[in-house]
């Protein structure tokens, strides 16, 4: 399985990112999908999570600013941020595991992942 991240960049706050992954081997249709973040000195955050099935959750601290998106044709992930603060900097990281579907809350901890990108840097400057 790889996952590739791309869209990162340095923007002002208010402003609008689209974050990309593109996806390839994954073998089961049952698969949960994820954006986390890492902000310098703190630890990985769940940002939104999506699966097959239907289901979706944002993270509290980015609900009604970030969208959580899939093109299946295009097999790739997206993350719509929109009303960007300085406290969104971060290295945005795409993740995925097979086999289940995602479990709301629990599919933002990111020990449950097994796949993971390389990371796409935003910068927020205020």
């Amino acid at each position: 399985v790889q996952l590739v991240e791309s869209g990162g960049g340095t923007v002002q706050a208010g402003g609008s990112l689209r974050l990309s992954c593109v996806v390839s081997g994954f073998t089961n249709r049952r698969t949960c999908m994820a954006w986390f973040r890492q902000a310098p000195g703190k630890e990985r955050e769940g940002v939104a999570n999506l699966d097959n099935s239907g289901n979706i959750m944002h993270a509290d601290s980015v609900k009604g600013r970030f969208t959580i998106s899939k093109d299946n044709a295009k097999n790739t992930l997206y993350l719509q941020m929109n009303s960007l603060k300085s406290e969104d900097t971060a290295m945005y990281y795409c993740a995925a595991y097979e086999g289940f579907d995602c479990n709301g809350a629990i599919s933002l901890i990111d020990d449950y992942f097994s796949y993971w990108g390389q990371g796409t840097q935003v910068t927020v400057s205020s």
